[in-house]
């Protein structure tokens, strides 16, 4: 019996290796927030609409068997229906709240097709070694004038990755209301801010397995 509690210490510490390198085999490395902030045009635009497509190309998954599903959509936390429906309000929400303080002359739409929207599966949510989880999301945004259609800023590629909460701490986010959905409509509003100059710059990159 002396040596059962070294053993069980030993073998905890092999699980959480274990787990980590299977999060670092199925996705780590270098991750970002990246944009080509708007000149000064954006001074003169007022937001009319966001239109946001969700390709059906874009492969979705809802494996709860590892903690970072092969897809381009993960999205698990709400009730089960049209995942990319799910993702396009995140996105649509995300968007208006961030260009909201648009207030210039001229009527625009931002247009944005969704590149990848992985946040977490509850697999990760809840049991992922602390320090790992990412939201990775990538999409294609561009203005155009709401009247003519004329493209008033073009195709540009928008990171908007973020470290994401796991394990126990990511129980106690979730258990005080502090959703994926909020995180990640959040995230998107503060990047589009950003890109338009209306808010801080959050370019930024960093490191961790997840994504």
């Amino acid at each position: 019996m002396k040596g059962a509690l070294p053993m069980l210490t030993r073998r905890n510490s092999l699980l959480l290796i274990a787990a980590t390198l299977g999060l670092a085999a199925c996705g780590g490395g270098n991750w970002e927030t990246s944009y080509t902030p708007v000149a000064a045009p954006a001074a003169n635009f007022r937001l009319a609409a966001v239109s946001v497509t969700v390709p059906n190309t874009l492969t979705v998954s809802e494996s709860e068997t590892v903690y970072v599903p092969k897809a381009d959509i993960v999205w698990v936390e709400e009730p089960a229906g049209d995942r990319r429906a799910q993702v396009k309000a995140i996105f649509e929400e995300g968007i208006s709240a961030g260009a909201s303080g648009l207030r210039g002359a001229t009527p625009v739409r931002i247009e944005a097709v969704v590149q990848k929207f992985h946040a977490l599966n509850m697999k990760s949510r809840y049991s992922a070694p602390a320090g790992t989880g990412v939201y990775d999301i990538a999409f294609v945004a561009r203005i155009v004038d709401a009247r003519t259609g004329a493209v008033l800023v073009p195709d540009q590629l928008i990171r908007a990755d973020a470290p994401a909460l796991t394990g126990a701490a990511g129980a106690q986010e979730q258990a005080q209301g502090k959703t994926q959905r909020k995180a990640n409509v959040a995230q998107i509003s503060a990047t589009i801010a950003g890109w338009l100059g209306l808010g801080p710059d959050n370019r930024t990159s960093f490191r961790r397995m997840g994504g």
